[in-house]
């Protein structure tokens, strides 16, 4: 009788450097558990945009913090497109994303000192522009590794990594060295670069391909989720050191419906349609849906919940006072909440979805609100931004219940 020899000790590890990734598809394109350690290190910096921009408390400290947040989605994005073809719980990819993760974090301890006037703030911005190439760089590696023989994807990859990241990337550190006034227009006109360059490269999708649609819309409902979480984070740590009072208890009741109805207004109707959608298209389509509405669509998404929860930390900071709210708490709170809204609107309305338009009716709302939540106290305020997003869901719920006999049909 013959024994079939035992394979290498090294086998599970050289099949992850060979790159013979599985497939992501089914149930087995799920999200997995590094995926979600990985978003951990983001938590953190979601929190530390948040907390510059209100140390800044105006609209120079509110654009710094958004191309910031913009940096640190781009390279969230790029991730998620690598997980969704290559799963991240093998070995090469756990070690890939574990480098991204440490260069995030150097990145997140940067925020605070990143557009500093004083004397060694180039030092952060330059720190945090290195990092972020780092994180660039690794997403290449992996994406590269995982495109194995599709001769498509290695070409978009190639025009990728020549056309939009090197330049982008150069920029940024350019403008960290440069410093002052100068810095933040680089580093716009850089963020803004990127993005456009790889749009108009994969106009009809590229070579970039969509292996899993559940894993993918699972993805960005978790990163919605994460942000959700910073708009709680929010309350707690405006009023953790204030006595318990009746405004105190009545604010934190409102700011924590605010977060409850966007998630409501997200995760009822969205979530469920962009995988459905996904779901439906063919390879080419699914590709162009992924990229407009997920990789750039939930940009606004998620900044629009992160501006929010600085409105709600404003308010709840000055919960009991009753001065006016002023522009800054009453812009971030109402355009915020506004964004979420209306980009949710914009990509169902575009997808041809029946009534879409009417989600974005209260968003129009919300922004002519704005010049009334800033003359009142802040706990009015958060009342009428509550009762907007009470008229969204409400909204919502109508939409959902009026397509349900066609969705039968």
């Amino acid at each position: 009788m013959s024994v079939s020899p035992s394979p290498p000790r090294s086998a599970p590890w050289s099949r992850g450097l060979r790159v013979s990734f599985r497939p992501a598809r089914g149930d087995a394109g799920r999200v997995t558990t590094f995926e979600l350690f990985f978003d951990l290190v983001y938590v953190f910096a979601f929190t530390q945009v948040s907390a510059f921009m209100v140390e800044g408390h105006n609209a120079q400290a509110l654009l710094q913090g958004l191309v910031v947040l913009g940096l640190l989605w781009w390279t969230w994005v790029g991730f998620a497109w690598v997980a969704n073809r290559a799963p991240a719980d093998q070995p090469v990819m756990i070690v890939g994303m574990s480098v991204a993760m440490a260069a995030v974090f150097v990145i997140a301890l940067a925020i605070p000192e990143s557009f500093a006037a004083a004397e060694g703030a180039p030092t952060a911005a330059l720190v945090l522009a290195l990092a972020y190439t780092v994180v660039r760089l690794v997403h290449v590696a992996l994406y590269a590794l995982s495109a194995g023989e599709d001769v498509a994807l290695r070409r978009q990859i190639i025009v990728f990594l020549g056309g939009a990241m090197i330049p982008s990337v150069a920029a940024l550190v350019i403008g960290a060295v440069i410093g002052g006034q100068a810095q933040l227009w680089i580093w716009l006109g850089a963020l803004a670069y990127d993005l456009l360059v790889t749009r108009l490269s994969s106009r009809s999708g590229g070579g970039w391909g969509l292996h899993s649609p559940s894993h993918w819309a699972e993805r960005h409902g978790l990163v919605v989720i994460l942000a959700l979480g910073e708009s709680i984070v929010a309350i707690g740590v405006a009023v953790a050191r204030e006595p318990i009072s009746a405004s105190v208890i009545i604010g934190a009741v409102l700011a924590l419906l605010l977060s409850i109805l966007l998630w409501w207004t997200y995760f009822t109707r969205f979530a469920p349609w962009g995988e459905s959608e996904l779901e439906r298209r063919s390879e080419g389509r699914q590709v162009v849906m992924a990229r407009d509405v997920y990789s750039y669509g939930h940009a606004a998404i998620v900044a629009g919940v992160i501006i929010a929860a600085l409105g709600i930390e404003e308010a709840m900071a000055h919960v009991a006072d009753s001065e006016p709210f002023g522009w800054f708490g009453a812009i971030a709170l109402m355009a915020g909440a506004a964004c979420v809204i209306a980009t949710i609107a914009i990509s169902a309305w575009v997808s041809a979805t029946p009534r879409a338009g009417a989600v974005a009716i209260p968003a129009v709302v919300m922004v002519v609100l704005i010049p009334l939540a800033q003359a009142v106290a802040p706990l009015p305020a958060l009342a009428i931004a509550a009762s907007a997003l009470a008229v969204t869901a409400a909204i919502v719920a109508l939409v959902q219940r009026t397509q349900a006999p066609q969705q039968r049909d």
